[in-house]
């Protein structure tokens, strides 16, 4: 996910010499520094030179991270912090007081620009502040805004949403190659069918029941397929898979 933002911040024009990368692992940070021309520096040195830090690491190493950093940074620098379940209030708790953080959750297609990233602010971080980390996140596509309450709630929806996604394209996939299709045409015509499903709701702003509907004549070879797809839960599926993301989100930030 760091390596995702830092993508789409250069492509944004960002100079690379402007940005420093904090890799605990050498051949990782070796890799980072030689595709993308950014500056390898230790976790002082981005604490005391950088305005804006972005945390991309695992929840269960966000202390530590903290920990490196607090000491060192400067004057009016933001924390943004991309770990599930780590709350703004366990964040500030880590650094200096009064310091300025922001909790974001995006998600993995950052990579190619069509990221969405949901951001809260914590006590300390300004409206001008925000409108930074915003910008900056809009870099890898849309951004919004939601209350603390419902972040862990967007981590189980969006967060991990395109998990759910790759897992769907990959069934529809092997069920082709069962019905006969060759691997690759089934690819294409799963992933085909994925995108402009996606389009079309998008584009027409109606509700995705409104155009299942429209998709499913009586009697028909839709219907005779949706029937097995509620038969196996597929619905419940979801639900409690959201659910159990969520409370798993709220776990992984004790």
């Amino acid at each position: 996910m760091g390596e995702s933002i830092l993508r789409g911040v250069l492509a944004e024009g960002v100079d690379p010499s402007e940005v420093l990368v904090v890799e605990q692992q050498p051949q990782r940070a070796r890799a980072l520094a030689e595709t993308h021309g950014v500056r390898l520096a230790s976790p002082a040195e981005a604490a005391s030179q950088a305005d804006l830090l972005i945390v991309a690491v695992k929840p269960a190493d966000v202390p530590a991270a903290l920990r490196d950093l607090a000491g060192d940074l400067r004057d009016g620098a933001v924390v943004v912090s991309v770990a599930a379940g780590v709350t703004t209030d366990s964040l500030e708790q880590l650094l200096a007081a009064g310091t300025p953080v922001v909790r974001a959750m995006p998600n993995t297609p950052a990579l190619v620009g069509a990221g969405v990233t949901a951001i809260c602010p914590g006590r300390h971080a300004s409206p001008d502040q925000v409108e930074v980390v915003e910008r900056l996140l809009r870099a890898v596509g849309s951004v919004v805004r939601v209350p603390e309450s419902q972040i862990d709630a967007v981590t189980a929806v969006s967060g991990s949403g395109p998990a759910y996604v790759f897992l769907v394209v990959e069934a529809l996939v092997e069920a082709g190659v069962r019905v006969g299709l060759p691997r690759d045409l089934s690819t294409r015509l799963a992933l085909g069918t994925l995108a402009g499903s996606a389009a079309m709701l998008t584009q027409t702003g109606e509700h995705p029941a409104v155009l299942r509907e429209r998709v499913t004549s009586p009697g028909g070879t839709t219907a005779a397929a949706l029937h097995e797809l509620e038969r196996h839960g597929l619905r419940a599926a979801f639900l409690d898979a959201v659910v159990a993301n969520r409370d798993r989100a709220r776990e992984l930030g004790q």
